[in-house]
């Protein structure tokens, strides 16, 4: 790990991995040893890995996933049915996780890519339909299952790419609301990302040497994602200089402590949905709801946030 001018074999780099979960924990005050932890869990290598050291640190840390119904990828592989799979076989082998599933289609009786076909009209992928049924659905377990803290498999990749295009577009609102804590508010819960200092690379060399079972294919909608093209951009200046993904992120979160960047949304008057009760911005029934209000295909399908 050149970044760190470090290197480890495969008996003390977990070791090394996990205690550097449990600094950022501590680092950020992300949660306590009493906090009932909620962990999204998507079958990726990130948030199965992240559950896996919450659980190695002694957590009472739950898993969450949401099957969105997502067909298969360019390679033929069903990607929410082999996601699922793999979550399931992990919280088996694991004595006293509990995952709880939250089926899109079995709740509502549409998968992600019919309700973005039919909001949408086949003009735009479903990412951000996607996001809002995300979000929707892992505030609502952490809200009904009385959880304190919601956390996400989110690396440095992940983050530095956001963050760059944000600051490209200056785009204020959202670089306010990037953190590597969001504060419970509003009926909201506590929302964390314990691997945010990670690498990807980092990430995915725990999972291996641990034996987890993860999916390797990407969402098949993602395929042209900016986020990504975002991502080359860093990885060929991270090839240049070592160590650059790590300071543009943490210089960022080291300015936003001090004050630089003012959190917009905190202006934002947020009331409960009369439907779902969850808070929102919205005159009315909050955006998720009115994704099923009505079905029709002349229906105008509701603003969606980015």
């Amino acid at each position: 790990m050149r970044q760190h001018k470090l290197a480890l074999c495969e008996i003390h780099y977990p070791e090394w991995f996990v205690a550097q979960t449990e600094r950022t924990i501590r680092h950020y005050r992300m949660f306590g040893p009493q906090d009932h932890v909620l962990v999204a869990v998507s079958g990726g290598k990130d948030s199965l890995s992240l559950w896996d050291v919450l659980l190695r640190l002694g957590y009472r840390a739950d898993g969450l996933y949401i099957d969105l119904g997502i067909g298969a990828t360019a390679d033929g592989v069903p990607y929410s049915a082999t996601s699922r799979a793999k979550i399931e076989r992990f919280a088996a082998q694991h004595p006293g996780a509990r995952l709880t599933v939250v089926g899109l289609q079995a709740e509502h009786g549409e998968t992600l890519p019919e309700v973005a076909q039919r909001v949408r009209r086949g003009q735009h992928k479903p990412c951000a339909v996607c996001g809002l049924i995300k979000r929707h659905a892992m505030n609502r377990a952490a809200r009904d299952g009385g959880y304190d803290v919601l956390v996400t498999g989110h690396n440095l990749d992940d983050e530095a790419a956001v963050l760059f295009g944000n600051v490209l577009h200056w785009q204020t609102g959202y670089i306010a609301r990037q953190a590597a804590v969001l504060e419970e508010e509003a009926g909201l819960a506590r929302k964390a990302k314990p691997f945010c200092r990670f690498y990807e690379r980092e990430t995915a060399a725990y999972a291996l040497i641990r034996g987890i079972d993860y999916i390797y294919e990407e969402c098949p909608y993602a395929i042209g994602a900016t986020s990504l093209a975002h991502k080359e951009i860093l990885n060929r200046m991270e090839q240049a200089a070592p160590g650059t993904k790590l300071q543009f992120y943490l210089g960022f979160l080291r300015a936003r402590e001090a004050g630089f960047f003012r959190d917009e949304s905190a202006e934002v008057a947020l009331s409960p949905c009369p439907r779902c009760g969850q808070p929102t911005s919205a005159q009315g029934l909050c955006t998720f709801c009115r994704l099923w209000e009505p079905r029709t295909a002349s229906a105008t399908p509701p603003p969606l946030p980015r």
